[in-house]
């Protein structure tokens, strides 16, 4: 039989199961095989979408461990057996190491099957009011201050130049420090959409310019802005 490839999205928040749509789990009783980041997460996130799982009855391969994953993987395909693919966070494939499984599944002619979910730089676009048609996703920014102030102004004249989003993120401990340097070599004009703790309790997200973002920290009103250790997203877009 011809092996599918399901790629299975997962949560971004522990306790918002009900972004995972219930056609996941009739995904994960067709699968024989998970490919996940983290073994022990992805079996804690697979018993809150299907608390009658029984985790013994699948083989597991971490993606991060050494050694010939793309071997094992094309050895399951041969075996004709159906294989899911999940992150840590979000979608597989998406700023995740799993494309490089998709990509093997492609040129082993195996089915590769999306499934919806949520993802973190999608419903960041959504919400933010900005540029939805054309946008690029740059990743980590540097941690060197130089650096990462070459980063942002190569960003802001890239977005300026093709009209584009343009969207990055940072280790959430340095989430604070990223948000002042932003403040600091933007344009006034140019606009940032902050979202916080996407699909969780705690969401939050705002669009403003520079220039408003940087009067209400200055306001008799300050507008405190403290996203320290919390998931976030970043976007810009330069007028």
């Amino acid at each position: 039989m011809k092996s599918k490839v399901y790629l299975i999205p997962s949560l971004l928040d522990d306790e918002a199961v009900e972004t995972i749509p219930l056609y996941v789990i009739d995904a994960i009783k067709d699968c024989q095989v998970f490919f996940v980041e983290n073994d022990r997460t992805a079996r804690r996130y697979l018993k809150k979408v299907w608390r009658e799982i029984v985790i013994d009855n699948y083989q597991w391969c971490v993606i991060s461990d050494k050694g010939d994953q793309a071997g094992i993987l094309k050895n399951f395909i041969h075996e004709g057996k159906n294989i899911g693919i999940i992150s840590e966070a979000g979608c597989p494939g998406i700023a995740d190491p799993g494309q490089e499984l998709v990509a093997i599944a492609h040129e082993m002619n195996a089915e590769v099957k999306p499934l919806v979910g949520p993802d973190s730089i999608l419903l960041a676009l959504m919400a933010s009011g900005l540029e939805g048609q054309r946008f690029s996703f740059a990743g980590y920014l540097p941690i060197n201050e130089q650096e990462r102030t070459k980063a942002i102004k190569e960003l802001e004249v890239e977005s300026q130049k093709m009209r584009s989003t343009q969207i990055f993120i940072e280790t959430p401990y340095r989430n604070n420090q990223l948000i002042e340097s932003l403040l600091k070599k933007c344009k006034t004009t140019t606009r940032l959409c902050i979202a916080v703790d996407l699909t969780g309790k705690k969401e939050w997200i705002k669009t403003k310019t520079i220039a408003d973002w940087s009067k209400g920290l200055l306001s008799e009103n300050k507008e405190r802005i403290d996203i320290h250790k919390r998931p976030a997203i970043f976007l810009l877009l330069a007028e």
